[in-house]
């Protein structure tokens, strides 16, 4: 049997599906996932089989105008990661159709370099009416040309094991590049961390957006089998630390709890969770938080 193996970023608007379609495809939470935009910062891999072959997912950050270094460090994340892949998968939401966004995107997939190979999947199909959606493949294979067109819903799993054969035939021949039962191949100290900035911003919703990032600081595998790992919630004011502690701390505990749980689960074993909160006015612009999230901090130069 022919193996193949490479490399497919997904792209698109944020709150595309991206992370949704990640973890449908790899079947294990790797991606943080919220109601929130702008919520994936790095790019996160995932790691799935289909008969022979290996996929390698890279989820980029959605693409948007950005105006502070953050964001345009995301951005180019996102613009590199579909540069480096061997196939381009841009995710369009069917209600929202051909956006400005979308339009930039497909400006913005000229410069892909040749021989990549980039297709399109409409997602959120549950949506809209089946002559909308066609009208809407319609118009955007009249500004791109895309070697293939899918109909999926990320969320229900519907059209995607379609597109994952797909995306498994069209991969280059050659050896696997990670372990058969490898899902992910960011560090787990990484995972941990997107998982308490996920349950902080699904607790938080409007009152700290993307004023906050989280850094595992230590690990240590304990002799009876469980982990205690220690993390730090960076903020950027005093004020926001009151908002993280809550009433009585009640806050900063339902996160702690709904993360431990969620880490126990992952790992398959009990987790020991301790956080911390610290004040860092500037850490925005300090290197070393950008490293944490897998980004380049000089990417954020304007």
């Amino acid at each position: 049997m022919t193996t193949r193996a490479g490399f497919i970023a997904l792209i698109g608007e944020p709150n595309a599906g991206k992370s949704t379609l990640t973890n449908r495809m790899v079947g294990a939470k790797v991606s943080i996932v919220t109601h929130k935009v702008q919520t994936t910062r790095a790019r996160i891999r995932g790691v799935a089989m289909q008969g022979e072959s290996q996929l390698i997912f890279v989820d980029t950050p959605g693409m948007f105008q950005p105006r502070r270094r953050l964001d345009r460090a995301m951005v180019a994340a996102a613009w590199g990661g579909a540069a480096d892949a061997d196939i381009v998968v841009l995710l369009v939401e069917a209600h929202r159709g051909m956006t400005d966004g979308v339009r930039r995107i497909l400006e913005g997939l000229q410069d892909i370099p040749k021989g990549r190979k980039i297709a399109l999947a409409i997602n959120k199909i549950d949506r809209v009416k089946a002559e909308d959606l066609l009208q809407l493949s319609k118009s955007l294979n009249e500004e791109f040309t895309f070697l293939n067109t899918f109909m999926i819903s990320a969320e229900k799993g519907h059209g995607v094991d379609h597109l994952r054969e797909w995306i498994a035939a069209e991969l280059p021949e050659g050896p696997w590049l990670y372990p058969e039962d490898q899902i992910a191949d960011l560090p787990m100290r990484m995972i941990a961390a997107e998982m308490t900035r996920e349950k902080l911003t699904l607790r938080l919703h409007q009152e700290l957006p993307y004023q906050l990032t989280v850094e595992t600081e230590s690990w240590q595998e304990r002799d009876d089998g469980t982990a205690r790992i220690d993390q730090v919630i960076y903020v950027a004011r005093d004020g926001h630390k009151g908002i993280i502690l809550g009433h009585k701390g009640e806050t900063i505990k339902a996160i702690s709890k709904a993360s431990r749980e969620e880490l126990t689960e992952f790992l398959g074993r009990k987790v020991h969770l301790f956080l911390q909160i610290k004040v860092r006015e500037n850490w925005l612009e300090e290197k070393e938080r950008y490293s944490e999230m897998g980004l380049n901090f000089k990417d954020g130069n304007a």
